[in-house]
């Protein structure tokens, strides 16, 4: 076999380090992760619904999602942004204490279009470590802003020892015209035994208040499970593998 040299080899070797990277994001599409990777769509225990966040710790939302779940005799699993905790450590703190757990959202909410290897796996590590420290407890898993986890973001991951769990329903609750009645009527359009549930207990990344439609559909969602027989809880009681 002849190896291409010159710009046509350097092209080729480009579009393998694209397709390598960019090629694992396709798992964003629920069909495809569905077929493929039912574990990374977060579908465990069919007598159970699994109740995730992203994008917090945030003082001035998140309280009232610990007061809501306290209310529903709920625990979730809180991914948190690494920056996020390191300005707020007190109340991931009161999270770890109230019950929840906590996993790895990454250090910042950014889109991972480029590859960069070593701040993937720095960014993860950080995040994990400072969990660690803040709750005494080493977080299980992993969820990349936006659910795009590309080859890096993947190898990052099991270099950290986390296991990426995307979800299996969501609110759409991060948009202007989001609502209790929508977010709760878009969960329900996917929602069975062993999904795991995409909410947010924040608006850093989102459009501003949108958080209240969560917050608002919260109390329904976990009534439709519990209607249904179904108990809700976090991923670490969720019978998903853990590596």
């Amino acid at each position: 076999m002849h190896m291409k040299s010159g710009p046509a080899g350097a092209l080729a070797a480009a579009f393998a380090v694209a397709g390598a990277h960019i090629g694992p994001a396709a798992t964003w599409l629920p069909g495809v992760r569905g077929a493929l990777a039912p574990v990374l769509d977060g579908r465990g225990d069919p007598g159970r619904v699994a109740l995730t966040f992203d994008d917090g710790p945030d003082p001035g939302t998140t309280p009232h999602f610990l007061r809501a779940l306290d209310e529903l005799s709920v625990r979730a699993t809180f991914f948190v942004l690494g920056s996020r905790l390191a300005e707020h450590p007190r109340l991931g703190m009161r999270m770890a204490a109230d019950g929840h757990e906590l996993a790895v959202h990454g250090w910042r909410h950014d889109r991972p279009w480029w590859p960069r290897p070593r701040r993937d796996v720095g960014d993860l590590a950080r995040t994990a470590w400072l969990i660690t420290e803040v709750c005494g407890d080493r977080p299980l898993w992993y969820r990349p802003p936006y659910g795009i986890l590309t080859g890096g973001r993947w190898n990052a991951a099991r270099s950290t020892g986390l296991r990426p769990v995307l979800w299996t329903s969501w609110g759409r609750d991060w948009t202007a015209a989001a609502t209790p009645d929508s977010v709760r009527a878009e969960v329900n359009r996917t929602l069975r035994g062993g999904a795991t549930v995409l909410l947010h207990d924040s608006d850093v990344t989102s459009a501003e208040g949108s958080w209240r439609a969560a917050l608002g559909a919260l109390p329904r969602i976990v009534a439709d499970c519990r209607v249904r027989g179904l108990s809700v809880g976090r991923l670490r009681d969720h019978g998903l593998p853990r590596r």
